[in-house]
């Protein structure tokens, strides 16, 4: 009897030291406690991400739209046609990110057994299925506004490397795995993006509101997503060879971490006030690009949830595949739309509805798989 009392005495210390409320348990007997637990794990950026991007862009549409100049100052300078502030803001949402790739364990985990089948999925599920879903959509619900269906058919194309470690990890899916997905996404980026953009946006839409080269895609793709690949590349190698992997993980990925969400509610800042104007005279449009993205996050991630279940993925595993499948690399398209086509462009507009969508979209998904996680090990 005492010693019962002692461990539930130990137990309490524990709970309090963590931040939990011990009477959580009692009052949540079906496991609801775990589910706020994925949300206490946020720190307060990454808790409210969701409310800042709409704080952030509501405080840009206004600055943008009464303060004179802001257009002129932010496109002072420019890296190909691509404002250098929204160039700066890209490259520094995307480093941290890719800074926490494993890329060291790629060789390892393909060797592995049955992993050939579950990559050969991914691939399938984010160069096949979701470019081709997205672009279906958008025709669908955008018959009548191609500028803004080629930027819905670019946030499709453009594969996510980023977030989807921040949902995998709230998630509870499996972090090599993801890193694994990470690393091929990044570099069949690079490989497939140009022929993927110019299928869907030239032949499957016979060339209607994309007008430019391929190697105008190209240059855009290596310089907002090989710059930064490379340099997490070179990061990881030399400071994990220079100050071990405990250093690293421990201290640096730590102090670059918030790079990443500052980065995004900077760039949104800037894309945002820019293109101001642009929003309050097309407000009608703008709600309508919601549409197919709501659509697209919704049959992808769910799909992708259905298959991996009738195949009997483990739930780490599926996870992680769902989330990738579903998720999209924003900061890309973006910086394609503006390359492409003008930082003031409706396609660019159009790519800037992304986040504002999946954020509080894919946070959703956290927590309904979170909850049927408790139902089972078989969901």
């Amino acid at each position: 009897m005492e010693n019962s009392s002692a461990e539930r005495k130990q137990q309490l210390a524990l709970d309090i030291a963590d931040g939990n409320d011990p009477s959580d348990a009692a009052k949540n007997p079906d496991g609801r406690t775990k589910l706020q637990g994925l949300f206490k794990q946020l720190s307060l950026l990454d808790r409210y991400l969701y409310v800042w991007i709409f704080i952030v862009m509501a405080v840009s549409i206004i600055f943008g739209y009464y303060v004179k100049g802001v257009k002129k100052a932010f496109q002072v300078a420019e890296i190909t046609s691509v404002s250098l502030p929204i160039a700066i803001g890209l490259w520094v949402m995307m480093y941290p990110v890719l800074c926490k790739v494993q890329y060291e364990i790629l060789g390892g985990v393909l060797r592995q057994a049955g992993s050939l089948k579950t990559i050969s999925l991914s691939v399938v599920l984010n160069w096949v299925v979701g470019p081709a879903l997205m672009t279906g959509l958008a025709w669908a619900t955008l018959p009548d506004l191609p500028d803004f269906r080629t930027g819905v058919i670019l946030v499709g194309i453009a594969r996510c490397i980023a977030m989807v470690l921040i949902w995998n990890d709230l998630a509870k899916g499996d972090a090599d795995y993801c890193a694994i997905l990470v690393a091929i996404n990044s570099i069949l980026q690079i490989i497939l993006f140009t022929p993927v953009a110019l299928l869907y946006l030239k032949v499957v839409s016979r060339g209607k509101g994309f007008h430019v080269s391929s190697w105008t895609v190209a240059k855009s793709v290596l310089l907002f997503l090989g710059v930064p690949l490379a340099a997490g590349v070179l990061t990881r190698l030399i400071l994990m060879n220079a100050f071990g992997r405990k250093w690293y993980e421990s201290k640096f990925l730590r102090f670059i971490g918030p790079w990443a969400l500052i980065g995004l509610l900077y760039t949104i800042f800037v894309m945002f006030s820019i293109q101001a104007h642009q929003i309050v005279d097309n407000i009608g449009h703008v709600v309508r690009v919601a549409v197919p993205l709501l659509l697209y996050f919704g049959i992808l991630f769910f799909g992708s949830l259905g298959i991996c279940r009738w195949l009997k993925v483990p739930y780490p595993l599926m996870v992680t595949q769902c989330f990738t499948a579903a998720s999209n690399n924003f900061e890309l398209a973006i910086a394609v739309a503006v390359g492409s086509f003008g930082t003031d462009s409706t396609q660019a507009l159009a790519a800037t509805i992304g986040p504002l969508i999946e954020v509080p979209v894919l946070l959703l998904f956290v927590y309904i798989v979170g909850f049927f996680q408790r139902k089972g090990p078989s969901v």
